[in-house]
């Protein structure tokens, strides 16, 4: 999800949110970006959304997207919607 979200940017934000993910992945990084607010943020908020991306994750958290494709499969077929 998150490489989808970078991917619909334009070459400019692409480049950059590519960046500060890289910056913010490092011990040192967080450190530098730390001194800078609003960045430090973006990165952290990017990075929650990658680990809870992952199917492990939000499984263990109740959160199964194969279930609710699924169910959601199912009722579009109780209704007689393609």
């Amino acid at each position: 999800m998150l490489d989808a979200l970078i991917a619909a940017a334009s070459w400019p934000q692409r480049t950059g949110l590519r960046a500060l993910l890289t910056v913010g992945r490092r011990p040192r990084g967080v450190a530098l970006l730390a001194r800078v607010a609003p960045w430090d943020q973006l990165v952290l908020g990017l990075l929650t959304v990658e680990h809870y991306d992952s199917p492990e994750v939000s499984r263990s958290l109740g959160w199964d997207a194969d279930a609710v494709i699924a169910r959601g499969r199912e009722l579009r077929r109780a209704e007689g919607r393609p």
